[in-house]
């Protein structure tokens, strides 16, 4: 549905984004991640034709964003950014003028995409009484309006309380599953990126350093926190079934080897197992070891 290829750009000479390329397929939730500056922000603009880029191009649905920006981008509702609505009008109001701008307003496709948000209580109310999780579903409505198959968005949780986080990834799920939505998530927020996405990649400054299932996240080994007494019989018990010891505290066990055959060899060597535990690696796990190689622990 979409794919970036060989994005390059700079600003001032000072890279932004160097050769980054991702596809998403269609129905899919990909996470765009990255540190304030990795170059998430300019690859959105890029994708919806608002940066030119020096070199790479955008295609959605096959179609270029560098030659056919209406043409590719028809297919697009987006939340770029912070969202920014005429205070003085009503909400009901600025979707009509501002689905003016883009094409048209139709008054019984705007009431639906409402009540689908929950704004119909409020819709007629001045903007500058809503609260800023009103605000993201005005800003929500607006992408949803062109009825479109893809939605960009751009840290769209950000700042919502607990509640408001919560609504908007199973709204975004419910519309995955019910119209095949495809969407592209840039967040900073990685525990509700693991919750949402299919795939992510991340970004580090302006270079894609990972891409990956959410469900593949763990590494090819089985990892575990141990405590044990004496250390001195270990290590030759830990190689005997196939393991390591990467780091003090931890063993290491290939993929399918079942701990309980380690547990026992350890027990009958006269080991004291006092704990054995394994440690499962999350998306903020992954993130932080890219993020900081150097200072990343030994898997």
């Amino acid at each position: 549905m979409l794919e970036v290829s060989g994005l390059c750009k700079s600003f001032g000479g000072r890279p932004a984004l160097a050769d980054l390329s991702f596809r998403i397929g269609a129905g899919e939730i990909y996470g765009l991640l990255g540190h304030n500056g990795a170059g998430k922000s300019t690859a959105l603009g890029i994708i919806l034709g608002m940066i030119h880029p020096d070199r790479g191009d955008v295609t959605i649905d096959g179609v270029s964003v560098r030659s056919h920006r209406a043409h590719a981008l028809a297919k697009v509702g987006a939340i770029f950014e912070a969202p920014a609505f005429y205070d003085y009008l009503s909400g009901w109001e600025n979707l009509r003028v501002l689905m003016g701008y883009s094409g048209g307003f139709d008054p019984a496709s705007a009431r639906t995409t409402v009540e689908l948000v929950g704004l119909s209580e409020r819709i007629h109310s001045k903007v500058r009484t809503y609260s800023h999780g009103m605000r993201q579903r005005l800003a929500l409505a607006q992408s949803l309006l062109p009825e479109p198959a893809i939605l960009l968005l751009d840290e769209p949780t950000d700042g919502l309380d607990p509640e408001g986080i919560k609504w908007f990834r199973d709204f975004i799920l419910t519309l995955r599953r019910e119209r095949g939505m495809t969407v592209l998530f840039n967040s900073h927020l990685l525990a509700e990126v693991e919750l949402m996405c299919d795939r992510v990649a991340i970004l580090r400054d302006g270079r894609r350093v990972f891409e990956g299932a959410i469900g593949g996240l763990h590494d090819e080994a089985q990892l575990f926190e141990v405590g044990l007494d004496p250390w001195t019989a270990v290590a030759d018990v830990v190689t005997a079934c196939g393991g390591d010891i990467p780091a003090p505290g931890r063993l290491r066990l290939p993929l399918g080897a079942d701990p309980a055959l380690l547990v026992a060899a350890l027990v009958r060597a006269g080991v004291s197992v006092r704990a054995f535990a394994p440690i499962h690696r999350s998306l903020e796990d992954l993130y932080m070891d890219l993020r900081h190689p150097e200072s990343a622990p030994t898997r």
